[in-house]
């Protein structure tokens, strides 16, 4: 390994110091290893790209501002905290680079706002940033936000299909549509900077942020890249670029995020430098060429190395040999990963080439304890300097020293841009370019609107069911249509096309009905979900708000059955395929559902089925990893498939042996589901009432009542071996969620512990009180793990001791922390 660019200023700046500098002594000794381990790299192997020379105009602008900024100013620079966590007194105080609002931190009670609140918040943190008081320059403060498919934590806002459908699209040039008018919309509330586009290439469809990416295959990645640039930036050069109607685009997350081992969030990809270059670095090279403003670092590692902590990849790879002149941001306190770091401490990230720290709640300490490690030496002063110079080149660019304050700006605050019957014409023609046809046998679709249709699925009338995660709320899920004002229903679409001809749309979303039909369209698949919530053991679907096995009996019924499955990566449906005689992958559309019946039916214009498989569609629930490369490549539809109405063909009865040793769940996080557990869990029962029995929730027998009558009694969900990991969850704001209710007429208490098996002492027990009613009990991970809970070798997920009564238990299971407020019982 060579000695790198920061060992050798740290040299320099420990002979002048004469070894009185912290870290020299480990730096004079050993130099390629200071202050942490790296992977190496042959910088040669990687393409010089053709990048927009620095502009002499900006360059000199930075060179006037810098020495007038004060030591404490450039350290505020390259820090962002989060809105939840600061105030904008605070960003005038501490002059932070930037704000973000992280999936759950709009400013309101709710994880999202109207354009009013979201504009109100950006003028006050914008003019606080520009106060001169103490200082002789001010530098304005840029806002950024996750609007990875449309600007979705604004109310009335176009949601698009996510990255995982509008790769099956192969359209370029409507996903820089998509972009443009994402931008458009970031606009109205206020906002200057999105964490998009995500270029991950994921290879193992069990990563829960798999739909974040476009697809399997680099190709399609690579010439997505620079359009979703070029749609959120405008293009490099011409005119307008970076100005109004435009915001500034970080690609994300550098390199490999989908590499990773098993699918595991956060994890480590154990590949070649020549894979992590053709395959996961594909995209950012148009990215970078079109002009790409910042790039945000991975949380995962390569090769055992933390890629936040990775001067070769950060400096040498992404700045020095690829040409990148922007500035790289951190991911959510990221930089506490790296070894020898916490979540406020780590002069070690920006000794690698990070430009601004992602501290949201940790800003503060992050704050203090890099101004001390440039007084002292630790960070050099040119190292510093670079950030900063990179992120002032960022806002001048921007054109940030010119703009009024948010609210001012050209198409603030215009709410008839949210939703406008252009962005919606957009989002439409996203849903129909999305789909694609796996199964379409005997010419069932498209049908014929002036017929009875029995729509069934929990997805039909659920705007958020269909939109998928960071909707509204980082993990998305369970919020009404009313909260969707500019959106329309798959349902909704349905009904317009059907009444229209004459037809009759019957809604049952159960499908338990005996109404008579002459087709029935079901609508349904995985709920949403956000990055390690969605991570899974394998792709077996698992049926989540509506029973699959109902389709076979609407088939021997004589109706014609078609299935739209919503999904955020192909999984093994190989039995709703074979009980379907038409079936869709529709992904997770979002808010046009108007583009699905545009496809299901005859209409005008009429239109076909052009998306195609982006990612291939597995042959079984352990078929993973599923990529083209593979020795063992043997998919139930192969990438690039997809049927239309011109190609007809028909499909066979398929396997319904899955692979797996039981048809539990795979998604991390559930425990106990549909009246079992969930594998790896199994059920430990002690108490001299007998076991459990089977009672009602929301289905039958899908709980279970434990009864303390004569003596106490517990229920313990416990797995061998070593245990699951869950310590990204207890450090993600995640909580244990379960229902309960007292099976008598008094109030029942329930110990909740976590980490202890049945005759073991537990850590911390949470006393709860349940009522007669059915009700959501939630605790905070975080509790437990305060209390000394091991939650990385997690042998027991929770233990509900009962010392007398009789208590109902269903649907236990990891959720997302809506309010981000710790809640540790009594």
């Amino acid at each position: 390994m060579t000695l790198s660019t920061v060992s050798k200023l740290m040299l320099l700046t420990c002979a002048a110091a004469l070894l009185a500098t912290p870290g020299c002594n480990s730096a004079m000794e050993q130099p390629d290893k200071w202050p942490y381990e790296d992977v190496s790299v042959t910088p040669e192997s990687w393409p010089q790209l053709t990048v927009a020379p620095l502009d002499a105009a900006i360059e000199a602008q930075i060179d006037a501002i810098l020495p007038k900024l004060t030591l404490e100013q450039k350290v505020g620079q390259v820090i962002q905290g989060d809105s939840e966590f600061l105030t904008p007194e605070d960003v005038k105080r501490y002059r932070l680079g930037s704000v973000l609002s992280g999936g759950n931190s709009a400013p309101s009670e709710q994880p999202f706002a109207d354009t009013a609140t979201w504009l109100a918040a950006a003028d006050a943190y914008f003019e606080a940033s520009l106060d001169t008081e103490g200082v002789e320059i001010a530098i304005p403060v840029i806002w950024g936000i996750d609007a990875v498919h449309g600007h979705t934590n604004l109310v009335g806002a176009t949601v698009f299909p996510h990255n995982v459908g509008l790769g099956a699209t192969n359209d370029p040039d409507l996903i820089r549509d998509i972009a443009a008018v994402t931008a458009a919309e970031l606009v109205v509330s206020g906002h200057d900077w999105t964490f998009a586009p995500t270029l991950a290439v994921p290879r193992d469809d069990r990563w829960g942020r798999a739909y974040e990416g476009f697809s399997e295959d680099p190709e399609i990645v690579r010439s997505f890249a620079g359009r979703v640039v070029e749609g959120l930036q405008g293009v490099q050069g011409a005119e307008g670029w970076l100005r109004d109607g435009r915001v500034i685009s970080s690609a994300k997350h550098f390199v490999a995020d989908g590499g990773t081992e098993n699918g595991r969030d956060q994890g480590d990809a154990r590949i070649s430098e020549a894979e992590l270059r053709d395959i996961h670095a594909a995209g950012y090279m148009p990215a970078i060429e079109s002009g790409v403003q910042t790039i945000m670092a991975s949380f995962s590692s390569w090769n055992g190395i933390k890629i936040h902590g990775s001067h070769a990849l950060l400096t040498d790879i992404l700045k020095d040999r690829l040409g990148f002149t922007g500035f790289i941001v951190g991911d959510w306190n990221a930089h506490g990963q790296i070894p020898g770091c916490t979540n406020t401490d780590c002069p070690q990230a920006l000794l690698a080439g990070l430009d601004m720290y992602m501290a949201p709640d940790s800003w503060k300490g992050m704050y203090k304890s890099t101004l001390k490690h440039v007084q002292d030496g630790t960070i050099p002063m040119e190292r510093l300097d670079d950030a900063v110079r990179r992120i002032l080149r960022v806002k001048i660019a921007y054109g940030l020293f010119d703009k009024p304050k948010p609210s001012l700006r050209a198409g603030a605050g215009d709410t008839s841009l949210l939703g406008s019957a252009a962005h919606r014409d957009v989002a439409r023609r996203a849903v129909r370019q999305s789909l694609v046809l796996l199964k379409n046998n005997d010419g069932t679709l498209p049908l014929a609107a002036k017929q009875t249709v029995l729509v069934v699925g929990d997805g039909a009338d659920s705007i958020s069911k269909v939109s998928g995660g960071w909707t509204l709320s980082w993990q998305g899920g369970g919020y009404d249509n009313a909260h969707f004002p500019n959106g329309q229903t798959i349902l909704s679409g349905i009904r317009e096309v059907v009444e229209a001809a004459g037809g009759t749309v019957i809604h049952d979303p159960g499908g338990t009905s005996k109404v008579k039909a002459d087709v029935v369209i079901a609508v349904y698949g995985e709920d949403p979900y956000a990055e390690f919530q969605g991570d899974r053991d394998n792709v077996d679907f698992v049926p989540e708000g509506f029973d699959t096995a109902l389709l076979a009996g609407y088939r021997a019924s004589g109706a014609k059955v078609v299935s739209v499955f919503l999904s955020g990566r192909p999984l093994w449906t190989n039995p709703e395929i074979n009980a379907s005689d038409a079936f869709v992958a529709a992904w997770w559309p979002g808010s046009e559902g108007g583009g699905v019946a545009d496809l299901l039916f005859r209409t005008k214009p009429e239109y076909d089925f052009t998306g195609r498989l982006s990612f291939s569609w597995p042959a079984s629930a352990v078929q993973t990893p599923l990529n083209r490369g593979d020795a063992n490549y043997a998919p139930q539809f192969a990438y690039g498939y997809g049927l239309s109405y011109a190609a007809p063909q028909t499909v066979g009865v398929l396997t319904e042996e899955s692979g797996l040793a039981s048809e539990a769940n795979g998604a991390r996080g559930a425990v106990f589901a549909r009246g079992q557990a969930v594998a790896p869990w199994s059920m430990r029962f002690e108490g001299s009432d007998g076991p459990p029995a089977r009672v009602d929730h929301g289905a039958q027998e899908d709980a279970l009542a434990l009864s303390a009558n004569s003596a106490p009694a517990a229920l313990s969900f416990e797995t061998a071996g070593a245990g699951l990991d869950w310590s990204r969850e207890s450090n993600g704001a995640m909580e244990l969620s379960f229902f309960a209710r007292s099976m008598t007429a008094e109030t029942a208490n329930v110990n909740v512990s976590m980490g202890c098996a049945l005759e073991g002492g537990c850590a911390r027990q949470v006393p709860v009180a349940v009522g007669a009613e059915w009700a959501e009990h939630r605790i905070s991970l975080s509790c437990f793990a305060d209390a000394g809970v091991d939650m990385s070798k997690l042998t027991s997920a929770v233990r509900f001791g009962l010392d007398g009564g009789r208590v109902a238990l269903a649907g236990i299971a990891l959720a997302e922390d809506k309010d981000g407020q710790p809640d540790c019982g009594g």
